[in-house]
């Protein structure tokens, strides 16, 4: 039985990526592949979103550990190219009463030796990933991913986050790793010993954020997101992958 036998993927998204592969196909030329588009499709979703390795696929698929490769590649790459920029999706947060803003970290298999990939914060290695979501949750944008050791308040000022924010007058809910972004993005009270009204504060505060959450856990449905195996160079393609499978699907 394939891998993807077990998948939970949509027809909608299945769908979708296919006539994303036909249309790349059509542009190059190509005039026979081993799998054709749909197939290709499965996948590459399989792939995605079970985590499945390229030689599981291999079997399951029938074909060549090298051909799996270059046509989980071209997914990716044809998926990652109309993912929106921050500046594409401030159109949107611009429609929202507030946005929620977040950091998590990806995953991947290092050696102790790559230091810059490992966060301290999370003790393992992996890339940062800045994502930002609605008051619902629902996930609206995901940073290009950046090395685990970076700070979630420096990757966000090195993606423009803050200053997107500060520029549209828009409010921003964050948790304390982002102290100092400035009054745009509303952090919590630090320290244990406040006054009644700063723990009010830190409750409401929570009960808002804690929203975010339900997009990291959208994210981390994609199992592969959960221990990433490709090149570090590869990895921010594959989260803006997702991120435009998941707004097709929805």
């Amino acid at each position: 039985m394939e891998p993807a036998a077990a998948a939970d993927l949509s027809s909608r998204t299945l769908r979708f990526l296919t006539r994303q592969l036909a249309a790349r196909r059509q542009e190059i030329g190509t005039r026979w592949r081993r799998l054709s588009a749909a197939r290709q499709a499965l996948l590459a979703l399989t792939h995605l979103r079970c985590g499945d390795t390229y030689a599981q696929l291999a079997v399951g698929f029938g074909i060549g550990i090298a051909t799996v490769y270059r046509y989980i590649r071209e997914a990716v790459e044809a998926l990652s190219a109309p993912a929106p920029s921050l500046d594409e999706a401030m159109r949107t947060i611009r429609t929202k009463a507030f946005v929620i803003l977040d950091g998590t970290l990806l995953p991947i298999d290092r050696i102790a030796a790559d230091t810059p990939y490992y966060s301290g914060k999370y003790k393992r290695h992996g890339m940062n990933v800045q994502v930002l979501t609605d008051p619902f949750g629902r996930l609206l944008w995901v940073s290009p991913a950046l090395p685990g050791s970076t700070h979630d308040l420096t990757a966000a000022r090195q993606h423009g986050i803050i200053d997107a924010f500060a520029d549209a007058g828009l409010k921003c809910w964050a948790d304390k790793a982002y102290q100092g972004a400035g009054g745009h993005v509303r952090v919590p009270f630090r320290g244990r010993r406040f006054k009644r009204w700063k723990r009010r504060h830190n409750t409401t505060h929570a009960k808002i954020r804690c929203l975010g959450e339900r997009a990291m856990a959208t994210l981390k449905g994609w199992r592969l997101l959960r221990k990433l195996r490709c090149s570090t160079n590869r990895i921010t393609d594959v989260v803006k992958a997702v991120l435009v499978l998941h707004h097709a699907s929805t």
